[in-house]
């Protein structure tokens, strides 16, 4: 089968749009398939890469989004797709793209979107006083999900805003992380000395530094610690508008900027060496950083109005870190109830194993099977 996937938000220094798509890749060609990804560039290029037949094309810079790019011309987009001849179409991006979906249905071409974010969360973060903000979330939520033949959430939370409208062709299918290389035997007394400069404790954030990722509250979290006397020191891993800011707030602390590290396995190491890491993004609908950190295991701390909890089993019996409240004061109590909580790395790992990538694609691969269309029933897996 030739499949083909169009996603907005890629780029050398993004994060979980470029993950998502790479092990995609691997997997459909694991279980015998073809995969070419259309992503954002500066100029039309193609390249064959181990995920896949990659091909940029010509987008715009997004202004104030630390370098993010959008795709320039839909209509280019499908004379490539007529020259593909793709047997299935994916789209991550639920705004710029949906047009994609129609030209499929047209040509009776299976089509799915993935849902990374939720629209309601997204736009109050953006724009807190939008008039009739329901009602234009329902009404693009409607026009996105007649558009494709399957919309994709990865968590309950993901879901919720098509749950309401009746959405007959919803299906929730969690992302998988790299069980492989995001594992606790890479844990190093000699990374954590080197990254904590010896502290006690070592705090990762490894995300992107935008607004709606909230890394402001990382930060907040870790000087609270520090008026607490304990011994701790943050270390941020990524870039994005927020880093100059951050970097002038931090001034005075125990605070260290590694900005984007390109090597997987070095992010595995400090991950599976520091002691507890975060995830404050308040509408974070997955978190593939914190999926990675539990498989390394190290426990989260994440944001109780998000989906993270979900991830981390954070209310059953075994949890792989907690919620806190969105305020310096709780996250920084959540950050010493994980520090005490002996079992917590264990249980970690036993969590993230319930993720993989060849689970994830093969319930795409079910999903976009003739008798699973349309089904939220069937499609529906839990996470936990």
């Amino acid at each position: 089968m030739n499949i083909v996937h169009i996603a907005n938000f890629y780029g050398p220094k993004s994060g979980g749009i470029r993950t998502t798509l790479h092990h995609l890749g691997k997997e459909y060609s694991k279980n015998g398939h073809s995969f070419t990804y259309i992503v954002p560039g500066i100029s039309l290029f193609s390249e064959v890469t181990p995920f896949g037949l990659r091909i940029t094309v010509p987008s715009l810079p997004l202004p104030f989004s630390g370098g993010y790019r959008i795709i320039k011309s839909n209509k280019q987009i499908k004379k490539y797709l007529t020259l593909l001849k793709p047997d299935r179409i994916e789209i991550s991006d639920r705004f710029t793209l949906l047009s994609i979906g129609k030209w499929a249905k047209n040509r009776k071409i299976p089509s799915l979107v993935f849902s990374h974010e939720t629209l309601e969360g997204l736009s109050g973060a953006l724009i807190p006083r939008l008039p009739f903000r329901s009602k234009l979330v329902n009404w693009h939520n409607t026009r996105l999900a007649s558009s494709f033949d399957n919309v994709v959430a990865t968590t309950d939370f993901a879901a919720t805003e098509f749950i309401k409208l009746d959405t007959k062709n919803l299906a929730k299918i969690a992302l998988g992380v790299d069980l492989e290389n995001f594992h606790p035997l890479k844990r190093s007394t000699e990374i954590h000395n080197k990254y904590g400069k010896g502290s006690k404790c070592l705090i990762v954030h490894c995300g992107r530094l935008s607004p709606e990722k909230n890394p402001e509250l990382s930060l907040a979290a870790l000087k609270e610690l520090v008026s607490r006397n304990i011994d701790a020191r943050l270390v941020f891993i990524g870039m994005g508008p927020q880093w100059k800011k951050l970097k002038t707030l931090a001034e005075g602390y125990p605070v260290d900027f590694l900005g984007f590290i390109a090597n997987p396995e070095l992010i595995a190491e400090i991950l599976a060496s520091a002691d507890v890491t975060l995830a404050p993004g308040p509408i974070e609908t997955f978190c593939l950083a914190a999926l990675e950190s539990i498989s390394a295991g190290t426990p989260v701390v994440a944001s109780n109005t998000s989906a993270v909890g979900e991830v981390l089993n954070a209310s059953g019996v075994e949890p792989a870190g907690f919620v806190a409240r969105n305020s310096a004061v709780d996250f920084a109590d959540a950050i010493l109830r994980v520090l005490s909580h002996e079992q917590m790395r264990i249980f970690a790992r036993t969590q993230a194993e319930n993720f993989s990538w060849e689970t994830t694609v093969k319930k795409i691969l079910e999903l976009q099977s003739d008798s699973k269309f349309g089904d939220f029933e069937k499609n529906e897996r839990s996470i936990a």
